[in-house]
């Protein structure tokens, strides 16, 4: 599974969804091919399964909604880990 962390600038919220979203497949013990950050423009959908975004950026990503896990507040591991719970139905 490829996972892409996108956010506007693709620097600090990003990575910030990156570190945590590892930390929350570890726990959960998902496995995981790849985990990164980008921005909006750099987003290519063909490189990611799953794509973690805030709310804020959703409407403007090209992908499927299905495969968006889309925070309210990305500082939120329980809403993180929530979220990664429902999409993946586990």
């Amino acid at each position: 599974m490829r996972i892409k962390c996108v956010c506007g600038s693709g620097l600090g919220s990003s990575l910030l969804l990156e570190m945590n979203v590892k930390m929350v497949l570890d726990k959960l013990n998902i496995p995981y091919d790849s985990v990164e950050h980008t921005n909006i423009s750099s987003f290519n959908k063909n490189e990611a399964d799953f794509v973690v975004v805030g709310a804020d950026v959703a409407p403007t990503l090209d992908f499927d909604q299905d495969k968006m896990v889309i925070l309210i507040n990305i500082l939120s591991k329980d809403e993180l880990e929530k979220k990664i719970r429902e999409k993946l139905k586990i």
